[in-house]
């Protein structure tokens, strides 16, 4: 939930404080993309913390999806702020662990289904 109220919080800045500066620059899209993400994967942070206790195993993939936010996320944000390219190679790592979150997520879940037999 932490990191929902930065999520708003980031995305209020940057729409009214840092507004001209980001289109100034050209990265209000970029901007606008980290805060995304890190707002979808909050609430899937949430979400996945109310079933833990139903499918054991997920906390792992909130720790992907933790350090997904951290990479894509911010690094997104930290280059639409700098404006200093070398942050845009970090997001695919991001992204990376975004998707092993959710492939875990995902093997977790089906690992716990009672198939027919």
């Amino acid at each position: 939930m932490i990191l929902m109220t930065v999520s708003i919080g980031l995305g209020a800045f940057g729409a009214h404080v840092l507004r001209e500066q980001l289109i100034v620059s050209g990265r209000k899209e970029t901007f606008e993309l980290g805060i995304r993400y890190l707002t979808y994967h909050s609430l899937a942070l949430v979400i996945l913390g109310a079933l833990t206790e139903k499918f054991r195993g997920l906390r792992i993939s909130a720790l992907f999806l933790v350090i997904g936010v951290i990479l894509f996320s911010g690094s997104l944000l930290t280059l639409a702020l700098t404006n200093q390219p070398m942050w845009g190679a970090v997001a695919p790592l991001g992204g990376s662990a975004f998707i092993a979150g959710w492939l875990h997520a995902a093997w977790v879940v089906y690992k716990s289904a009672k198939l027919p037999e």
